[in-house]
């Protein structure tokens, strides 16, 4: 059986992605438990026990399902997005509030939730307009302030 790892990213069959936070164990059973959060809404974060997140989809419930595995390791193509190395790359936080702005109209929740999480940024709850303004204005923030630093 593999087991997931921390930062590894897998899709669910029905396709959404999800980042493996921990295996954790259960406190009084010692059943390992995978704790994994939506890339799509960062607040939600689920814990599965492992020998279920490791399973085969059941084809009788989901017979249209055309993955095999209830979840799947990504592939490097599925995470492959332009618009999230170019931001990767950014050094500074005004750099990414510049590259946030360049790429407004090509976000979606998903990638603004991958973009917070590059800078532990926590996203406000509600819709897209939101989750980009609450972004925007946390790396402003961050940006006006990161000159000031104390240097060593």
């Amino acid at each position: 059986m593999n087991i997931p790892k921390p930062q590894e990213v897998y899709r669910h069959f029905k396709g959404n992605l999800y980042r493996v936070l921990a295996v954790a164990k259960h406190s009084e059973t010692g059943e390992r438990l995978v704790v994994y959060q939506s890339l799509e809404n960062e607040s939600d974060v689920y814990a599965r026990p492992l020998e279920m997140f490791v399973s085969a989809v059941d084809k009788e419930k989901y017979p249209d399902a055309t993955q095999l595995m209830r979840f799947e390791l990504a592939g490097e193509d599925e995470m492959e997005d332009p618009d999230i190395d170019e931001f990767m790359r950014c050094e500074t936080y005004t750099e990414k509030l510049s590259c946030l702005v360049n790429m407004k109209n090509r976000l979606t929740s998903e990638k603004l939730s991958l973009l917070a999480c590059t800078c532990d940024i926590v996203l406000p709850k509600g819709d897209m307009i939101e989750k980009y303004e609450g972004l925007k204005s946390s790396l402003a923030l961050r940006s006006k302030y990161e000159g000031t630093r104390l240097r060593q």
